[in-house]
């Protein structure tokens, strides 16, 4: 859902209110929960996150949210939503549609900071484009991060199975992908087939 949005951004980036409503339904796809529950991955490193504190005997919440916000927001969505190239391989990244891209990066940054703006007419153009957003984007942000908090935690053998399991998914979509490409050479094809053993040796081994 989420590159679903990138896709349109970029196809219709020309200004604030041409792809307002992409962007917010982009950022909600992001920081919002599905079924109320968190991916598990994002779940369990929260989880570490909050036990670090805690044993570290750190109790300000504003460091736990700039952790988890440089963690998973700031490296991770912000160098997406800045280079959906390396998503979508047949977008053309042009100069304008970079400007656009970055102010969108911006905004999405400044919904995580934990610094108030102080907006006015001398202000960045990129600041003021979603200056009057920022606020709500906020609040978001915060109840997102507690809604993760409160959800029952999950064991590092649950985690172990659910990451098991997309690696197998993964791994039988792509294989199959590159074994009938007529245009795959023999060398990727011979690669994956001994990839293929070793999955299949450890789940002899016991990988259920």
């Amino acid at each position: 859902m989420c590159t679903h949005y990138i896709y349109e951004i970029c196809a219709h980036c020309v200004h604030q209110v041409a792809v307002h409503s992409f962007v917010e339904n982009l950022f909600r796809s992001i920081w919002g929960l599905p079924n109320s529950r968190a991916p598990l991955a994002i779940k369990y490193f929260f989880d570490f996150l909050d036990a670090q504190a805690e044993r570290k005997k750190i109790s300000d919440p504003d460091v736990l949210h700039i952790w988890k916000t440089n963690s998973l927001p700031l490296r991770f969505w912000v160098n997406i939503l800045k280079n959906p190239d390396f998503v979508f391989s047949d977008l053309e990244k042009t100069p304008h549609l970079d400007g656009c891209l970055s102010v969108i990066a911006q905004a999405f940054m400044d919904s995580f900071s934990l610094v108030e703006q102080h907006l006015d007419k001398h202000s960045p153009t990129n600041k003021l484009l979603y200056g009057k957003d920022i606020p709500q984007y906020k609040q978001e942000v915060k109840s997102y991060y507690k809604l993760v908090k409160d959800q029952h935690s999950i064991s590092s053998q649950e985690l172990k199975i659910f990451l098991q399991g997309e690696s197998k998914v993964q791994y039988v979509k792509h294989y199959l992908e590159i074994k009938q490409g007529t245009d795959a050479p023999d060398k990727l094809k011979e690669d994956m087939q001994n990839v293929k053993e070793l999955f299949e040796n450890m789940k002899r081994s016991g990988w259920s």
